[in-house]
């Protein structure tokens, strides 16, 4: 869970190019620092240091082979071995190949994604911003210092008219209770579930590895057991039930069923991520506690991954790598987002979000990158990046900025989960993003508001309806959640992706076209007397 502060209006400055016009009588040389684009030299310098060692070596191997070695000294070599040399080369040869079978039989093995699917509710469950202040004013229990409070919440939070709405908290009066949480479980879960075992064409049966995060909701039996009965698996499936996880549990999800495929060979392994607000309507008046009812949305998504290397044809990604920060040693980190009664006298439970939680999560993102990046940055950024640290830690040298890597050297796409307005906002200024490589996650946020775990799929989806995925190209997937914790998935594409294919599992295909929509600062909640 992410709090979505409220903010002021930022302004930012935008830096027009402009462009220079050289006089063809002028004689002197022009100004080559206004007439060339900076970002030009930057991806040549990027190219040159990365590829500096095979420009070196390639043409003075060239040079040094191509004039003496001929193709009968190597049969000449090949024979004196076997004349003189016959057990050393026989015991090389046995050497050779029983490291070779060591490295085939124990490195990793490749994990795929042969597709996801994101749940779209009903139409029936769209809650406007003006339905959900008359459902908070009809419940008869906010202030009205409180009702302003959360219309003031939603009015910057970013999110849109279509969101979605458990239909419990949606009638009136409301009905939060424990047979109508397992509605919406199971209507999320079997929804995605279905769409993407339809897509895949994957038996129930041949799933041999199953696991379900949802942070706030963990009924008996558990919701893996619900998908088990459900779908009928196999009784040998491995299934586990994630709770507590906060909103980076589904990349918590995506790593322990990739350490698990690691170990069972030939395996399907479906992940499901998703969160129940049904019986998470915080009905108090803690501030604290209120930001999350203003945010949150229903929604889920199931994901589908394969280690078989036949799959690798039919499947859409290849994972990279997982890294996974934890911050839970740190007191202020471990209580930023925290589940507990509230202070009033009635003690409702709710999740109380503490006010220092973007600074945690600003330095839980920076632990997380400084791992992630010698993994995926090329040389060229890394280089940098030490440069700067030296002068700044050895030699002291107080003038120069910290170099803060450039991702999109690394990353064709971002998806960056959709907490707040606020969260993206700093992300988009701390790792110095364009609105392009916002938009999957700034449009999630509009069209379907925090849906905690199941955010990033969402995200990606929106990417492959605009058609932007294209074989060899990396996806950055970045998570933060309760702990506190800060969670990476690098994907990369196997092939493009079809738009026109993505029907049944993709939630924006029918009204892709209506996207990227400008998001005001402050979107007025017209009225709050609207009943349905």
């Amino acid at each position: 869970m992410n709090e979505n502060h409220i903010q002021s209006e930022q302004t930012t400055n935008n830096n027009n190019s402009q462009a220079t016009t050289v006089d063809v009588t002028n004689q002197k040389i022009p100004n080559f620092l206004l007439s060339v684009r900076l970002k030009y030299v930057k991806l040549g310098y990027h190219y040159l240091i990365s590829n500096a060692v095979y420009i070196i070596i390639l043409p003075v191997l060239f040079a040094a082979t191509s004039s003496s070695f001929k193709l009968s000294d190597l049969t000449l070599l090949f024979n004196h071995l076997l004349q003189f040399h016959l057990l050393p080369s026989t015991l090389f040869a046995a050497l050779l190949i029983f490291l070779t079978t060591l490295y085939f039989t124990t490195r990793p093995r490749k994990v795929f994604l042969l597709d996801f699917a994101c749940y779209k509710p009903d139409p029936s469950l769209i809650c406007t911003r003006e339905t959900f202040m008359d459902r908070s004013q009809r419940v008869g229990i906010f202030t009205e210092d409180n009702l302003a409070f959360q219309q003031k919440i939603l009015e910057r939070s970013g999110l849109g008219q279509k969101t979605y709405f458990p239909e419990a908290l949606l009638r009136v009066p409301p009905n939060p209770c424990m047979s109508e949480a397992r509605k919406e479980a199971e209507t999320v879960m079997f929804g995605a579930i279905d769409a993407v075992l339809e897509k895949t064409g994957v038996k129930p049966k041949d799933i041999g590895i199953l696991v379900v995060n949802c942070s706030l909701f963990n009924p008996t039996p558990s919701l893996s057991a619900m998908i088990v009965n459900k779908y009928k698996l196999r009784g040998n499936i491995l299934s586990y039930n994630l709770g507590g996880m906060g909103c980076s549990a589904g990349l918590i999800s995506i790593d322990l069923a990739k350490q698990l495929l690691q170990v069972q060979a030939n395996s399907y392994a479906l992940v499901v991520s998703t969160e129940n607000i049904t019986l998470n309507w915080y009905l108090g008046n803690d501030r604290s506690m209120l930001l999350s009812n203003c945010i949150f949305r229903m929604g889920g998504a199931a994901v589908l991954l394969s280690n078989r290397s036949t799959d690798r044809r039919r499947s859409k990604y290849q994972l990279i790598h997982t890294v996974r920060t934890h911050k839970g040693a740190d007191d202020n980190a471990f209580n930023c987002v925290y589940q507990r009664e509230d202070n009033n006298d009635n003690n409702k439970v709710g999740v109380s979000l503490s006010k220092n939680l973007m600074a945690i999560a600003g330095e839980a993102l920076k632990t997380n990158i400084t791992t992630l990046g010698p993994l995926v940055l090329p040389m060229s950024e890394q280089l940098l990046f030490f440069m700067t640290l030296v002068a700044r830690k050895v030699f002291k040298v107080k003038k120069i900025k910290p170099y803060i890597p450039d991702f999109k050297l690394a990353f064709e796409h971002f998806c960056i989960h959709a907490g707040g307005r606020a969260v993206l906002d700093e992300i988009e200024k701390n790792l110095e993003l364009s609105e392009w490589h916002m938009e999957p996650s700034r449009m999630t946020l509009n069209r379907f508001g925090n849906t905690s775990s199941s955010s990033l799929w969402y995200e990606l989806a929106y990417s492959e309806a605009k058609g932007r995925i294209k074989r060899g190209d990396r996806t950055w997937q970045i998570a933060f959640g309760s702990g506190f914790k800060c969670n990476s998935a690098v994907w990369r594409a196997l092939r493009s992706i079809d738009p026109s294919k993505e029907e049944k599992t993709n939630p924006w295909i029918d009204e892709i076209h209506e996207f990227p929509v400008q998001v005001p600062r402050v979107s007025l909640v017209t009225s709050s007397s609207e009943s349905r």
